[in-house]
């Protein structure tokens, strides 16, 4: 069963009561059609992530079609799209057509180009136009602390940490991503973003963490959504009886 199907058939937010019950809002990432729009009605879902990379593993090849189909339907919560170019010139173009698609709208910019140069001059000139932005793929303090500096302060954005990204090399993210937030705090508009999670505790490290949100892809949003506060007895056995399953499937026989 797909994710998309799994979230289209899910209980009512108010069953959800161990992610309910956090302060962090949860907003999803994917580029599926479906699962966006499912989980968009979620009350449980405070908004909405995608990117390049996800835009093309679900086969989108017209980025501004897909992007103002799915704006068609979400139009209250906030929702970010990524910037493509690689020169800083052609990302402010771009930004500023992004964020005249919707007053919903945050824009990605990349915390560097992909050589290495800083987009933080970018990022302060677009804050001083008024754009709503979303400064992705930080893993550094110093690339927060630099985040910190450049945005403006009267106008709100979002700060994602790739947390994921940074325990993939052995590191514990979550000293990183407490340091992030005491370094956004004369920021109060800045909201601080748990990114690249893997596994439905990762929410929960987002949340014991201070972050204001946590993007999750809408498979571990699904296995959240069913499993999270389940007795490990009772999911032991459906362990057990999975493996049963299999085996009687498989036919196997000694």
């Amino acid at each position: 069963m797909s994710a998309s199907t799994v979230l289209s058939q899910s209980a009512p937010a108010q069953e959800y009561l161990p992610l309910q019950g956090l302060s962090v809002q949860i907003f999803a990432d994917g580029a599926d059609k479906t699962g966006m729009m499912n989980l968009y009605a979620n009350p449980l879902i405070s908004g909405l992530t995608t990117n390049p990379t996800l835009m093309r593993k679900a086969g989108i090849s017209n980025y501004e079609a897909f992007a103002k189909e799915i704006l068609s339907g979400i139009t209250e919560k906030p929702i970010s799209f990524e910037v493509f170019s690689d020169d800083p010139g052609e990302m402010r173009r771009q930004a500023l057509t992004i964020a005249s698609w919707g007053s919903n709208v945050y824009v990605k910019i990349p915390v560097t180009n992909t050589r290495g140069e800083s987009m933080m001059p970018l990022v302060h000139a677009l804050a001083q136009e008024g754009v709503k932005l979303n400064v992705t793929a930080l893993l550094t303090l110093r690339q927060v602390a630099d985040v910190a500096e450049a945005l403006v302060e009267s106008v709100p954005a979002v700060v994602s940490v790739f947390a994921g990204r940074i325990a993939d090399t052995g590191t514990d993210p979550e000293p990183l991503m407490r340091a992030s937030r005491s370094l956004l705090e004369e920021r109060p508009l800045a909201e601080l973003l748990w990114a690249s999670v893997r596994e439905v505790l990762n929410i929960f490290q987002a949340d014991r963490c201070g972050c204001d949100i946590v993007t999750v892809p809408h498979d571990i949003l699904a296995k959240a959504m069913k499993m999270a506060g389940s007795g490990l007895a009772a999911v032991s056995l459906d362990t057990v009886r999975m493996f049963a399953s299999d085996a009687a499937a498989a036919g196997f026989s000694l």
